[in-house]
């Protein structure tokens, strides 16, 4: 199997442009990914129901109410 390196050394210079601008697009990608935070803005969103189900009870209507 022949390495990336000599893959690419045979293609033409449009197409080894097209390459490096991919591999940064996908380090780019990678990057942002990494760098997200979980979101917890539903916290608490089902608290006015703490009263009427008990917490496995609350996890299935929220299933429902989603339409999962």
């Amino acid at each position: 199997m022949e390495s990336i390196e000599h893959l690419i050394g045979e293609l033409p210079p449009d197409l080894r442009q097209e390459v490096r601008d991919f591999a940064e697009f996908l380090i780019q990608k990678r990057q942002q990914k990494a760098g997200r935070k979980l979101r917890q803005d539903w916290a608490g969103a089902l608290s006015d129901h703490r009263d009427q189900y008990t917490a496995l009870e609350l996890q299935q209507r929220a299933l429902e109410w989603r339409g999962d």
